[in-house]
């Protein structure tokens, strides 16, 4: 295994714990359990773990069933709606949509729904809207499935977690329009500090990824000055989006600290109390 492929050391524990508010454990090497002990070695003690498909959000539920440090997510990703619509699992059909199309959308949020009423599912996402990865062909489906998830959620009390990619004011708009759930959560959080602002004035969580780290990065961290501490989380979106200085090695829930200890030198605090407020805040943006 090259070192480019080999997973980055352990970093230093936190003295606070954590959680993780987003990970894939199902795309990540070896077991549930060995994820969760290296991670909890270094002080990351709680993960929500994000469906993306049926498939996905099934394992979610019946993973955070199985463990107690795992809570889940389940969704349609918002790429995954148009797949659906158009019958096409590796992309777009040149044909169109197809006849029934629109009905097989319905019977898979259908099931997003049934999985959203298990009491270990403490969250609906990663939904949202992708402009970078779909094309204008592709924008009914994904809004129509963005405002169903927004129903799905607020209908059964759980968190909204968000992808917005290239999408920001789309994605405000059909927040507003809908009106968002109590607990609604930018995963990855990629707007600027002006987006920030419109965030933390909705009362919005914005999570931050390994990418607050990257060089090219000054906007995010530009807005991480202008969040509110209490609207602060922190996520790996493992096994992507590893921070540096181990960016393009595969990530993982244990590489939290270097992510948190990066963000709390942004905001001129200490590393404690960085953890302690995400601590709190993922507690109470997920109610765990």
């Amino acid at each position: 295994m090259s070192s480019k492929q080999a997973p980055p050391p352990l970093p230093e524990p936190l003295r606070v714990p954590v959680a993780d508010s987003h990970t894939h454990l199902d795309m990540q090497d070896g077991t549930v359990v060995e994820g969760l002990e290296k991670a909890a070695s270094v002080g990351v003690t709680t993960v929500i773990q994000v469906g993306c498909d049926l498939k996905g959000s099934r394992w979610a539920a019946e993973t955070a069933a199985a463990h107690d440090r795992v809570h889940a997510a389940v969704a349609l990703h918002p790429n995954e709606a148009p797949r659906i619509v158009h019958g096409d699992p590796d992309g777009w059909s040149k044909q169109g949509e197809r006849a029934g199309g629109a009905t097989a959308l319905d019977d898979a949020l259908a099931e997003i729904d049934r999985l959203a009423a298990l009491p270990q599912v403490l969250a609906v996402g990663e939904t949202g809207l992708d402009h970078f990865r779909t094309g204008p062909e592709g924008m009914a489906a994904q809004e129509r499935s963005f405002r169903a998830h927004i129903e799905i959620a607020k209908r059964h009390g759980k968190t909204l977690v968000i992808h917005d990619r290239e999408a920001h004011a789309d994605v405000l708009r059909i927040l507003a329009d809908e009106g968002a759930p109590e607990q609604t959560v930018f995963h990855c959080y990629s707007g600027d500090a002006e987006m920030a602002g419109i965030c933390a004035a909705a009362g919005y969580y914005m999570s931050f990824a390994g990418n607050v780290t990257f060089k090219n990065a000054q906007p995010l961290r530009d807005a991480l000055t202008i969040a509110p501490l209490e609207l602060i989380l922190v996520e790996t979106d493992a096994p992507f989006l590893t921070p540096a200085p181990y960016r393009g090695r595969p990530n993982a829930p244990y590489l939290i600290p270097v992510t948190l200890r990066a963000m709390a030198d942004v905001r001129g605090i200490g590393e404690d109390a960085m953890a302690e407020a995400i601590s709190r805040n993922t507690a109470h943006a997920f109610g765990y």
